[in-house]
């Protein structure tokens, strides 16, 4: 069967994940279309349609769902720490607006990429629980409205499906906890919280984009279906700490807090910051992050076929090789974005 499939965010990380899926497994009878601010920043190895725009324009949302029959919305703008109104202009509102005009154009399946974390540290382990909102956090609120919004729209004429995918790692690596931890551990100051025995499910871009391409091409899912996407092992936070610090010499923590301690230390952290001019140190958000999950990937095994490949170790290893060779200076919690121009696609690529 032939399929028509639209990737939003084609140039982030996890787009350009799938992008590279979609090209090895080289189905003729798929087109793939990639919806993205800038072309040239696409992988080089795609050859299918680009169409160019923001997705904060009514006007391209209508040109890039036009024909398609799947959509995978891999186009996110996140922050750790504050910026609830950039999170709501520039992810929750276009998000929205994006499956209410799928809906329009009978679309047949709209994958979404959520966080594992959506649900900690309580109901994780099912990918069907509810999120539950962190005051603290607002983009992870904006995260769980989404979910909400797909289960309320799924229907029989588009299936909905919710990919809460573990930490991001590997190539092209992204906002996280990798490059918001390794600078902050230079400090001396960043403690073990809750002795570093929490799980932290690491997942490759790769068996990101398998994950996503699975989802999208299942030839049977019900109207509503989400699924955790971790990697094949799930380690815990001491074992990732110890290993960067042997093989790239971070120092690792010297002692260690509980969770009700480290999130009242990143609650003073966050208040302090308006007297300091760089960011805070630690953030509730962070030690969110922290929190143990208890996923695995069985509901995705016995439905997509996923089967991780990539270990946690060369995901972390290849992540910050990476940093060590692009990054020049700390990563901030959020990415600025250009203000939409009416011709976005012609004037303002990002």
């Amino acid at each position: 069967m032939s399929h028509s499939i639209v990737i939003t965010g084609a140039t982030g990380f996890a787009g350009s994940h799938v992008l590279e899926e979609l090209n090895q497994i080289g189905h003729k009878e798929l087109h793939i279309i990639a919806a993205c601010r800038d072309r040239r920043k696409l992988i080089t190895e795609f050859k299918g349609e680009v169409r160019e725009g923001d997705l904060r324009d009514p006007a391209y949302m209508d040109r890039v769902l036009a024909g398609a029959d799947i959509v995978c919305h891999c186009a996110a703008w996140t922050s750790l720490w504050g910026k609830k109104k950039e999170s709501k202009q520039l992810y929750l509102d276009p998000s929205l607006k994006l499956i209410d005009k799928a809906l329009e154009w009978r679309v047949k399946r709209f994958i979404n990429i959520s966080t594992t974390s959506a649900a900690s540290p309580k109901a994780s382990a099912n990918a069907h629980a509810p999120g539950i909102p962190r005051r603290f956090w607002p983009h992870l609120n904006n995260v769980i409205t989404i979910e909400n919004y797909m289960q309320e729209n799924a229907h029989r004429m588009m299936s909905m499906v919710n990919l809460r995918l573990g930490i991001f790692a590997g190539k092209r690596y992204s906002l996280g906890v990798l490059p918001m931890l390794l600078p902050r551990l230079k400090t001396h100051l960043v403690p073990w919280v809750a002795g570093g025995k929490t799980g932290l499910p690491i997942i490759d871009g790769r068996d990101m984009g398998q994950a996503v391409v699975r989802a999208a091409l299942a030839p049977q899912l019900p109207p509503y279906a989400a699924f955790n996407i971790v990697g094949p092992e799930v380690p815990n936070m001491r074992e990732v700490v110890n290993y960067i610090s042997e093989h790239f010499d971070y120092p690792a923590p010297h002692y260690s807090v509980p969770f009700f301690a480290a999130y009242s230390f990143a609650w003073l952290m966050e208040k302090l910051d308006i007297i300091f001019p760089w960011e805070p140190l630690i953030t509730r958000s962070i030690v969110h992050l922290l929190e143990e999950t208890c996923t695995d990937n069985e509901l995705a095994k016995e439905m997509l076929g996923y089967i991780p490949e990539i270990h946690w170790k060369e995901a972390v290893h290849r992540q910050i090789t990476e940093m060590h060779h692009d990054q020049f200076r700390s990563m901030k919690m959020f990415k600025p974005v250009k203000p939409l121009s009416i011709s976005a696609e012609k004037t303002d690529p990002d």
